[in-house]
């Protein structure tokens, strides 16, 4: 637990940047596990629209809900004390048009009590963070592999490895920066343009998939932690195996009760 518990706000995160401390950050989707990880210390919990994958088991992030996605959030800020908690906006929430980007927003800062929003995408979206910044929600932005654009994309692979796109990239986060986000997610593009935008940016960058050089860096925990099993990309540090060990233990617990070696007389009333 660090000594610092003070709460982290966006205006934290621009110090830590200009100080040279990294950034850490995890998705986090319940109370329980966002207890846990706030008091371990982690800087930001991104209530991400993986839940889609990781909580309701849907190939892509697209079918969640707006409404799954709020209860999502309000799970997590009731075990929240320290971190900036963001929420994603989902897929259809705020591609139509600025107004309903903005409806969306408000509705996850009201009803679940996040700190911030985040959504894809580079210059298609700037006029939709400005009328959300307009209204004093902060936003996060999210360039490079997009999941929810992963239909257009086609796949999962690097992106803005040709020069083209890797330009492209480099001015959407001037934009995004410009439009006032406090801080954006570079995914999976090559570790020397992660670097080169972090370097020309004045906000923070959080990578996941794009090297060491950001300032932070984030991971889906079920990944982190050994929960998913089938997912296994380069990116990924598998901290612990849980799976492994859920699974003995819960092989030991059926055991224990068809033996009838529990519940003893001291688990009993």
């Amino acid at each position: 637990m660090p000594k610092d518990r003070k709460r982290v706000t966006t205006q934290r995160l621009q110090e830590l940047k200009v100080r040279g401390t990294p950034i850490t950050m995890l998705t986090a989707y319940d109370y329980t596990s966002a207890r846990i990880l706030d008091r371990a210390g982690v800087d930001v919990l991104l209530v991400g629209d993986s839940a889609s994958n990781v909580m309701a088991g849907h190939e892509t992030t697209l079918p969640i809900t707006m409404d799954q996605m709020i209860y999502h959030a309000q799970c997590v800020v009731r075990g929240v004390e320290r971190a900036l908690i963001v929420v994603d906006l989902p897929f259809g929430s705020y591609q139509g048009n600025s107004k309903e980007a903005l409806v969306s927003a408000i509705r996850v800062m009201k009803e679940a009590g996040a700190h911030a929003v985040k959504l894809e995408g580079g210059e298609v979206v700037v006029q939709t963070i400005q009328r959300i910044l307009d209204a004093g929600i902060p936003v996060m932005g999210h360039l490079g592999l997009t999941p929810q654009r992963i239909y257009q994309f086609g796949t999962y692979k690097v992106r803005a490895q040709e020069e083209d796109e890797a330009e492209r990239l480099v001015r959407d986060a001037g934009l995004l920066q410009q439009a006032g986000c406090f801080a954006t997610v570079l995914e999976k593009i090559p570790a020397a343009l992660a670097s080169r935008v972090t370097k020309e940016l004045t906000i923070p960058t959080i990578g996941i998939g794009a090297g060491p050089g950001c300032d932070g860096q984030v991971l889906v925990t079920h990944d982190m932690l050994g929960l998913t099993t089938e997912f296994h990309p380069r990116f990924v540090r598998r901290y612990a195996e849980l799976a492994d060990i859920i699974h003995a233990a819960v092989e030991r617990y059926c055991s224990d009760i068809r033996s009838r070696a529990f519940p003893t007389d001291d688990e009993s009333y």
